[in-house]
């Protein structure tokens, strides 16, 4: 067995992640598990690209280095010695939804499940900025994980980087646990980083590095990868803040519903960069409705969330006086005024996904 292929056998829950692929492990949350306002850790989605590394605490150091004054190594105790902060958090893959777009882009083929809403607590980045002195030149740090494998022909490690607003943010985070646990090795063990209201490719997983530069930061996973390609092929800049969207999570697809029953239809709706979501809408479609039938939204119920990066449950009570199939549509409006696409926006590479949710039932 590969090194990045976890244990899913029969230890496997109703909880675990559904595997994708197998070598790298890539898995996304079951459906049963998006509904509580928390997703529970070992159900949630896992993104990998090379063979995940083994690294204990014992012996994870942090190197800073680069446009700094003063460069130093961290160890994990050192680490775990410093405040540290709670936030819940919307994790999603950049490429979720991808399956979905017509013609499907190449990558891995997410439905709408490469998402959950997860507790991190660690340290605040910007006091190990701090520490090392960010030389006033410098205009990016780069994350380097243990990871590394072979793209585009050469070798390369999993690099990110980001702009000094978004790094020294207080709420970007060295995290440490999750959901009240020590991470996992699937999840980035010991450190990973964490990027509130950025797709998870910001998010690199077993952190070992971290450098100023005083260039904008070309990595391939930066300037190749995870990058918005248009139709005509033209490079439009790497993946960044979530996009808005929602998730109908009751009923499920294809479930039985009873004329004349009440129905809650339920789910969650978030944004980017801490931005709150202010409005969910929802339709109702009947199999035989005209084409031209009005556009007829209606506001669903929101309630508050547990912190600004965390998403929005939603609900909306519907009685069926018809028989036959519905499709139920849900849009997320946040408070700058973006609103869902009724289609999802294509581009070469599949990312950023958040057309209008959908899920048809039949009610009997």
């Amino acid at each position: 067995m590969s090194a990045s292929v976890l244990p899913r056998g029969p230890g496997a829950t109703a909880w675990s992640p559904e595997t994708v692929t197998s070598d790298p492990y890539n898995a996304q949350t079951p459906s049963a598990a998006l509904a509580p306002p928390v997703t529970p850790a070992d159900a949630l989605f896992v993104r990998d690209h090379f063979s995940v590394p083994a690294l204990r605490p014992a012996d994870w150091r942090l190197r800073f280095e680069g446009a700094v004054r003063s460069p130093y190594t961290l160890g994990y105790g050192e680490l775990a010695a410093l405040p540290h902060t709670e936030l819940d958090v919307v994790v999603e893959c950049a490429g979720n939804g991808r399956a979905q777009m017509v013609p499907r882009p190449p990558g891995l083929p997410w439905g709408q499940r490469a998402v959950g809403c997860v507790r991190f607590a660690g340290v605040p980045f910007r006091l190990l900025a701090e520490r090392a002195g960010v030389d006033p030149a410098a205009v990016e740090f780069v994350f380097s994980g243990a990871d590394s494998g072979a793209v585009r022909g050469r070798r390369a490690p999993f690099e990110r980087s980001l702009p000094l607003a978004v790094a020294l943010h207080p709420d970007t985070l060295l995290a440490t646990a999750l959901d009240g646990a020590p991470l996992s090795r699937e999840h980035g063990a010991p450190v990973r980083l964490v990027v509130p209201g950025h797709f998870a490719v910001a998010d690199v997983k077993w952190l070992t590095g971290v450098r100023a530069v005083t260039e904008p930061f070309a990595g391939v996973f930066q300037a190749e990868e995870y990058v918005y390609v248009n139709a005509e092929g033209r490079a439009e800049g790497p993946v960044g803040a979530l996009r808005v969207k929602s998730l109908i999570t009751e009923p499920e697809p294809d479930e039985d519903l009873r004329r004349g029953r009440e129905t809650v239809v339920r789910g969650h709706a978030w944004a980017g960069s801490g931005v709150p979501v202010s409005r969910v809408e929802v339709r109702v479609v009947h199999e035989d409705e005209p084409a031209e039938a009005p556009d007829d939204w209606h506001d669903a119920d929101l309630t508050p969330p547990s912190g600004p990066y965390a998403w929005t449950d939603w609900s909306f009570r519907w009685t069926p006086r018809s028989p036959g199939r519905y499709r139920l549509l849900a849009r997320a409006t946040d408070a700058h005024g973006e609103t869902q696409p009724r289609h999802a926006p294509w581009n070469a590479r599949g990312y950023g996904c958040n057309p209008v949710s959908a899920v048809e039932v039949v009610v009997v």
